[in-house]
């Protein structure tokens, strides 16, 4: 699958408040397409690196929106779970691990299609104009950027996915039940859960088939590796040439 159609169904498939926040990949694309001729290019380099940075500032600005807005939620379900007492606050934390760990991943995931955004549009354009402004770009963003620095919403997944085993059965019995209770808060979160699974998969099969492996590879990123969560994986795999 080409880039633009993955970015369009991961845009689609996204929070409806997040969808304006990711690269503009059509219109970057559109502006290199326009250069012409033979170099320089000084009018279109300008206008393609003046769209470069404010989506970069945009997609930064974003992240660290969401990250700090689920460092916070983080605490409150801790706190949350410690004060529950009566079934139905339970049932209610429950639901919302469910929604606060689907968001998280689809955070992870939206800083890997991002950043292979960045990265591919980059290529593109030196490759229409001979020149070589992806290297010191990515180096930039790699280093100063917030949206590839995810270790923070990584640690926290974990540990929502430490909840997770808190709050729902782990004995051999209470397995089956714990299934049921996941697959209908699933159902139940609008879609959710399901679109973290695709996220999932997005992120493994990003770094294991993108064209950007080497000098713009994705930073290190520590999936999820909960059973249950890869139980619900469809199998067909999506390569990104």
């Amino acid at each position: 699958m080409k880039f633009g159609k993955l970015l369009k169904r991961q845009i689609e498939q996204s929070l409806p408040e997040w969808r304006d926040q990711f690269v503009s990949y059509k219109e970057l694309k559109r502006i290199v397409s326009s250069i012409s001729g033979c170099p320089p290019f000084p009018a279109e380099e300008a206008l393609f690196v003046a769209a470069l940075n404010a989506d970069i500032d945009k997609i930064d600005a974003f992240f660290l929106e969401q990250e700090e807005e689920f460092v916070i939620r983080h605490r409150e379900l801790q706190e949350a779970i410690k004060a529950a007492a009566a079934e139905a606050e339970v049932a209610a934390i429950r639901r919302e691990i469910v929604d606060f760990h689907g968001e998280m991943v689809l955070l992870l995931n939206y800083s890997s299609v991002n950043y292979i955004g960045v990265a591919k549009i980059l290529k593109k354009h030196d490759k229409r104009t001979g020149g070589a402004l992806a290297p010191p770009v990515m180096e930039a963003v790699r280093e100063r950027r917030h949206f590839v620095q995810t270790e923070t919403v990584s640690l926290m997944v974990r540990e929502c996915e430490a909840m997770m085993g808190a709050m729902f059965p782990t004995a051999a019995e209470g397995q089956a039940a714990a299934r049921r209770d996941l697959e209908q808060l699933a159902a139940a979160e609008q879609g959710i859960f399901r679109n973290t699974v695709v996220a999932l998969l997005t992120m493994q099969d990003v770094r294991s088939g993108s064209s950007t492996h080497g000098r713009h590879s994705l930073p290190p990123l520590t999936l999820p590796d909960s059973d249950w969560l890869r139980s619900f994986q469809p199998p067909s795999p999506i390569p990104i040439p």
